[in-house]
């Protein structure tokens, strides 16, 4: 088998700050977020072979301008788009605190069962992202290619390789514009820290 793989690439910081975004508020990166992908990629030496990107803003406008400034293919997946967080999203974790400090610790001691209203739910984020995340396997097989998304969905692909239960997703944090990869060869699917 052919060794592939898939660096992977939060966004920067959005137009707002921090916030719950998810996956039905579409902010643009923040001068200071262009600024903190370009520093996270300056280091990485790496001749990728396509760029694959979430739909959001966040994502795709800084995905699309490495695509042309790299002349390498963009390929646009909606399966990576942000989790959906319901009531939740545009708000301030502050403004969550402040309307209902209970329901906000809650969704931390059990974000399985105690979900925003209107959220996506967690298992079903979990399938759509894994799905996504084989697809990708699959049809980028023995290559090297950028896949720029989400906190949460990094989470959920971390735990899928890692076979995690659900619950433990939101143990997992990352800067804006971390990274990490994952590699795909004879030994199995594995994470680099990197």
């Amino acid at each position: 088998m052919n060794k592939t793989v898939i660096d992977l690439l939060r966004h920067g910081e959005p137009e707002g700050g921090r916030m719950y975004r998810g996956g039905g508020t579409d902010h643009k990166l923040s001068q200071l977020g262009w600024a903190q992908m370009d520093d996270s990629l300056e280091p990485v030496n790496a001749e990728w072979f396509a760029i694959v990107s979430s739909p959001m803003l966040r994502c795709k406008e800084y995905a699309e301008q490495l695509s042309l400034n790299k002349r390498i293919p963009l390929d646009i997946r909606e399966d990576l788009r942000e989790a959906g967080y319901g009531n939740w999203e545009g708000q301030t974790p502050q403004q969550l605190l402040e309307a209902d400090e209970e329901a906000y610790w809650q969704f931390f001691a059990d974000p399985v069962n105690c979900r925003p209203s209107n959220s996506e739910d967690l298992n079903f984020f979990t399938q759509r992202i894994a799905n996504v995340l084989q697809q990708v396997l699959d049809e980028y097989q023995g290559r090297h290619i950028l896949l720029v998304s989400h906190l949460a969905v990094t989470r959920a692909i971390i735990a899928t390789v890692l076979r995690l239960p659900l619950a433990s997703q939101e143990l997992i944090d990352m800067p804006f514009a971390g990274k990490l990869r994952l590699i795909q060869d004879r030994k199995g699917l594995r994470i680099l820290l990197f």
